[in-house]
């Protein structure tokens, strides 16, 4: 598979907002084509008219998508790479951030956030996969979390299940195709952001001092989708140190730092 800056056509899903929606501004300004789905559609289309404006060469394909919908999920994947050609590369973004303390009454939004963010995810991935096995090329991406690193207390802990299950199933593809002839023509990237300034966390105190803007967080996350990497914590500072500290601290320790 080409590599950049070699034009890609890139489908993203959870596109409307957030980091889903920053790729699509970065990804475009590297000269790549677009294929966007999310829920809700006119803010795919001023997110394209915006694009558009900035780089009227870009192709940009667009398509209403609930992931929670499987069959939608194979039905859309199938239109976008009709439309544009092909997909040179999927990026798995779209999820949910709710989430509640175990035990608290609360299943409704916990089971919400594993149907989003790993079945969905599933989902999205054997779309992305069947369209690469026929093409004998593609990239898959895979958001995942730092929160992956390690099981998470309180509101986080299904979030950080489902963040630490969709990284294996990413991982688990990669293991399938080492060794084969479709090494080299299907890659497999998990990132792992850190605290990105999204529509996920407005919420969040915006002086937190790990916090990285939008624009800073997507640029770290997109220079590693083009260099193909395996995984990666995004923004590298200070997420590539925290890794093992948060994989490996006791508990104690763990609780003090999240």
């Amino acid at each position: 598979m080409a590599h950049h800056p070699a034009r890609k056509t890139i489908l993203i899903t959870g596109a409307s907002s957030g980091l889903g929606a920053e790729m699509a501004r970065q990804f475009a300004a590297a000269g790549h084509d677009l294929a966007l789905a999310a829920r809700r559609t006119e803010r795919l289309e001023e997110l394209s008219a915006e694009i558009r404006a900035a780089h009227p060469e870009a192709r940009i394909a667009l398509r209403a998508l609930d992931v929670t919908d499987h069959g939608a999920v194979f039905r859309v994947f199938g239109e976008l790479r009709e439309e544009l050609g092909r997909l040179d590369r999927v990026v798995v973004n779209a999820g949910l951030g709710k989430g509640a303390k175990l035990g608290t009454g609360r299943f409704d939004a916990n089971l919400e956030t594993a149907m989003t963010n790993f079945v969905g995810a599933l989902a999205q991935t054997e779309a992305a996969m069947e369209v690469f096995r026929a093409q004998e090329a593609g990239h898959l991406v895979m958001v995942s979390s730092m929160s992956a690193m390690r099981g998470m207390p309180s509101s986080m802990t299904t979030y950080a299940a489902t963040k630490a299950g969709v990284a294996h199933l990413a991982e688990g593809l990669r293991t399938e195709l080492h060794g084969t002839r479709l090494q080299k023509r299907i890659k497999v990237t998990v990132l792992y952001p850190g605290y990105i300034r999204s529509e996920m966390n407005d919420q969040v105190d915006q002086a937190t001092p790990l916090m990285a803007s939008t624009e800073k967080g997507v640029a770290a996350m997109v220079a590693a989708i083009e260099k193909e990497v395996a995984d990666a914590c995004v923004p590298p500072l200070p997420w590539a140190a925290m890794a093992p500290v948060m994989r490996h601290a006791p508990l104690g320790v763990l609780k003090r730092l999240i």
